[in-house]
């Protein structure tokens, strides 16, 4: 097979053959010439090859170029002999003492001074053009890759979920009812009860895995690009932890973040695509695992005395986009409904001393169109093709706001008692979120302690509002004594949280160890229940507890950690679930 060489691939041989030859021709005046078809190139690369300087392929591939160019050459001089065969032979005679005898090479003496100003010129010119077209630098790698940074994290967990033998057991799965084609609450059409949720039967020794991997690309000082990939067990917002077995079957992986970020000003960062979250904030509104998507701008400045940074963002979050093409069977269109997330937050890091610092925040979160709407009269037993409003039934729940049937069903006049009704549910309560947030990091005997407190307040929550706007249509959310009036009707739009950490907040080192206790209270219609904690009462709001937990690092980056969470309802019918989570967790 032939070998074929780059243009400067066979000029760098050719120079530093040209070097060795040089060193071989300053050792000896003359020697033993070679055989008639053999020139001293052909023989110097031979010997190259034979002390392994040169590879076995590259050093064929030169010899047969070499002896190619001999033979040429031989062929040539003896063209140019034959005129002059004549003349040389009168003067045979006269320099026969002088002429060389067969077997000897005349070869030049070149002084050493001559030889090293060469090999310098020679070996500079090399150099010069290997660092040019980056090709002779062998522990030098390509400038794109140093301009690539890897990161991601391993956590491998053990779970068990307990549920209190006195929980209520009709707990309705509204969210698979949503993704589904609806619930008959028709009794003469339908006797079957709604998806339910499990409320009493625990679950044990659950193996679960999580793994994060991303790209982020340093474009330029002020551009910034990146990829993650995540594992998951479905496409949810809230968690990317995906619970093991299914008959050995493989996982799959998710594109969990896309992003560009562009530095306008050393100061203001914009970012696009879908990103981390942009606020400061905890799981106590949004999960750790959650990520944005839409446009976001972060301002952040250190003051004049340097102890005070400034910091804020802001965020438009679009959540969904209603359907192009719905009604899917009709020939007239809806119009567009998208739902949107505006959020705002400033905030102060203040370095007290060297023991003491306070950062704290304050943000507003307007989720837009994102309450649900009665529908028009829809005659579904004629045919229709949905409801209007079949749109503002969220795109993700867990459980605990207070939800409103969607769809006005209009009966059919020959036969209304059997009239299926399929009914999907929309969050009756507004949301727009005052949030406060503040952490003290100070030092207690030695070791770090930190507390945490967030508050959050839903000022658009008004229960006479969402009564109006249901029409009669609440589901749930009530004390559980049969009634469905606002009298029976129980929510609230607070929630707060206390945490308290000793230790290293972020094991990095061996031996590095935390532990931490706190307390969450989240009544039912104080946010979203789709975007928080899945653990903290397996996600949602209507709920109240203690957790506690550790971590230790047994080695670089890696640590184990355990955690305890005892919840239970706000409101309503019980609900007790405790959670028991242990986990080995890496990043790098």
């Amino acid at each position: 097979m032939k070998h074929f060489f780059s243009t400067h691939e066979r000029r760098a041989v050719s120079q530093v053959c040209a070097l060795l030859l040089m060193g071989a021709l300053g050792s000896a005046q003359a020697q033993t010439a070679p055989p008639a078809n053999e020139t001293a190139m052909v023989r110097l690369i031979r010997g190259l090859i034979q002390s392994g300087t040169l590879a076995k392929d590259v050093g064929d591939a030169l010899l047969a170029q070499a002896q190619t160019e001999a033979m040429a050459a031989q062929q040539a001089q003896q063209a140019q002999r034959a005129p002059v065969a004549a003349a040389a032979a009168g003067s045979a005679t006269a320099a026969s003492a002088l002429q060389l005898q067969p077997g000897d090479v005349r070869v030049p003496y070149i002084s050493q001074t001559v030889r090293d100003q060469i090999r310098d010129e020679v070996k500079g010119q090399v150099m010069a053009q290997a660092q040019a077209e980056g090709w002779a630098a062998p522990n030098e790698t390509p400038d794109w890759t140093k301009r690539l940074r890897l990161e991601g994290d391993v956590r491998a967990r053990y779970e068990s979920r307990s549920y209190s033998g006195d929980n209520n057991n009709i707990q309705t799965d509204w969210a698979s009812i949503n993704s589904g084609s609806g619930y008959d609450l028709n009794p003469n059409t339908n006797l079957a009860l709604p998806p339910l949720l499990n409320t009493r039967e625990d679950r044990r020794n659950l193996f679960r895995a999580r793994a994060r991997l991303g790209v982020v690309a340093d474009i330029s000082e002020r551009t910034e690009a990146g990829i993650r990939l995540a594992s998951g067990g479905d496409n949810g917002p809230v968690s990317t932890t995906q619970t093991l077995g299914g008959g050995l079957a493989k996982k799959d992986v998710w594109l969990d973040q896309m992003y560009l970020s562009y530095k306008v000003v050393p100061e203001v960062k914009l970012v696009a695509g879908r990103f981390g979250n942009p606020f400061m904030s905890t799981d106590l509104l949004y999960s750790a695992d959650l990520n944005f998507d839409g446009i976001a701008a972060r301002f952040e400045r250190t003051l004049a005395n340097k102890d005070m940074t400034v910091f804020g963002s802001l965020g438009l979050i679009p959540l969904e986009y209603s359907s192009d093409n719905a009604p899917s069977r009709s020939q007239d269109k809806q119009s567009s409904h998208n739902k949107w997330l505006l959020g705002a937050q400033v905030g102060l890091d203040w370095k007290l001393d060297p023991k003491n610092r306070l950062r704290g925040a304050v943000a507003y979160y307007d989720f837009h169109n994102t309450e649900g709407r009665l529908s028009d009269s829809c005659a579904l037993y004629a045919g229709a093709d949905g409801c209007s409003t079949d749109w503002s039934r969220p795109a993700f729940m867990q459980k605990g706001n207070t939800l409103m049937l969607l769809r006005n069903i209009a009966l059919d006049p020959l036969n209304p008692a059997n009239t299926p009704q399929p009914q999907y549910v929309g969050q009756a309560s507004k949301f727009q979120l005052l949030d406060l947030n503040l952490q003290w990091q100070t030092q207690v005997a030695g070791n770090g302690l930190r507390l945490d407190g967030n508050y959050i307040r839903n000022t658009a929550y008004d229960a006479a509002e969402m009564f109006a706007r249901a029409n009669g249509g609440i589901v749930n959310n009530f004390s559980g004594t049969g009634g469905t009036g606002i009298d029976d009707f129980r929510s609230g739009g607070n929630a707060y949280m206390l945490q308290a950490t000793y230790g290293r907040p972020a094991p990095v080192a061996r031996g590095d160890w935390n532990l931490l206790a706190g307390y969450k209270r989240i009544e039912p219609d104080s946010m979203p229940d789709g975007f928080n904690d899945p653990t903290f009462h397996l996600g949602g709001t209507n709920a109240r507890g203690y957790y506690l937990g550790g971590s230790y690092a047994i080695d670089r980056n890696t640590w184990v950690s355990g955690r305890w969470v005892a919840t239970k309802e706000v409101y309503g019918p019980p609900l007790s679930i405790d959670v028991l989570q242990i986990e080995l967790n890496t990043r790098f």
